[in-house]
């Protein structure tokens, strides 16, 4: 069998960890454990899995994880996996929510080259492998997407668009609504860590999206501090209105 290339790789991976993060989130709440028991162990062990598969698929490749500790041996590293094995880790222990997902990305001088999206709970996998973005269906407004605690900036760009804003959990969610089609624009306005947005963004823009920080500038990833500006996802036309309403 051919060795599956990084698209695959990044894709398979996700999948792999969403199937085990659904697994635990059951177990968990049919024991009826307490939700910080069932985010934590979430959190374990798909950052053990990832990093389990990765050193199996791409050995000689770095890994950053949000759960992990950081190697400083990275910053050398010609390839680095950046991933978050379950963002939103908040929502993750609701039952019935689908406010969270899997990321897992692969950069290379700087640029998200490879990566996916998993959204385990709608049965979701959107990758850089995969088709463009879905064009919206029609709609009176165009949709703003927010956090939940940070309204102020997307009520701006919402008003400079004719839009309405809606707030929900979860980095990757909120940007592949974009993707979808069920969204036009997603605004975070306060800095990131690369695993909440590495992979998203690397999905977004192969799938045809404008992706920046909230400063306009052009996200850059595997730096020695992994944070960004912020992060604005946006349909391309919308993108200028959305930068001015931002006053970048």
């Amino acid at each position: 069998m051919d060795e599956p290339g990084d698209h695959e790789v990044a894709g398979l991976l996700a999948q792999e960890a969403g199937d085990l993060l659904l697994a635990v989130r059951d177990e968990g709440l049919s024991a009826g454990r307490a939700p910080w028991m069932v985010q934590d162990e979430g959190d374990r062990r798909a950052h053990e899995h990832l990093v389990a598969r990765l050193a199996e698929l791409r050995p000689e490749d770095a890994v950053l994880s949000e759960e992990g500790r950081d190697d400083s041996a990275r910053l050398g590293a010609e390839r680095t996996w950046i991933v978050d094995p379950l963002d939103g880790t908040r929502d993750f222990a609701r039952p019935g929510s689908v406010e969270w997902a899997v990321h897992v990305a692969l950069v290379v001088d700087g640029r998200p080259i490879a990566a996916a999206v998993a959204l385990p709970a709608s049965g979701a996998l959107y990758g850089t492998g995969l088709s463009a973005a879905t064009r919206p269906p029609d709609r009176d407004r165009p949709v703003v997407v927010t956090s939940r605690s940070q309204w102020g900036e997307a009520e701006e760009v919402a008003a400079a668009i004719g839009g309405l804003v809606r707030a929900f959990g979860s980095a990757g969610v909120k940007a592949m609504a974009v993707v979808a089609g069920n969204a036009d624009v997603y605004v975070h306005p306060s800095g990131l860590y690369e695993w909440d947005v590495c992979a998203p963004a690397g999905v977004a823009v192969a799938a045809g999206l404008d992706v920046f920080g909230i400063d306009g500038s052009i996200l850059e990833f595997n730096k020695p501090r992994p944070v960004v500006p912020g992060l604005v996802v946006s349909r391309p036309e919308y993108t200028e209105r959305v930068l001015g309403a931002l006053r970048w």
